[in-house]
């Protein structure tokens, strides 16, 4: 298990950026859609909300569309 976990840390040490942002990219993209998904589904229950539901899941969007951001700025950093 040790050497298992020595070379999978090996191999880490040769990622390059793209990867970085293939990444970050790909988690920003499940998580914009869980908040369409939980939005949705929230004005679905509660149609009185729907002016908080939206306001909430612009702003976590946002979010997690930022962080998706970070991963193209690292990756053109090369890390």
């Amino acid at each position: 298990m040790t050497t298992s976990l020595l070379l999978l840390a090996e191999a880490a040490t040769g990622l390059t950026g793209n990867v970085t942002f293939g990444i970050a990219g790909a988690g920003a993209a499940i998580g914009i859609g869980l908040i369409g998904a939980r939005a949705t589904e929230a004005v679905g229950r509660n149609p009185g909300a729907f002016g908080r539901a939206l306001t909430m899941a612009i702003i976590f969007t946002a979010l997690a569309e930022a962080m998706g951001i970070f991963g193209l700025v690292f990756a053109f950093q090369g890390k």
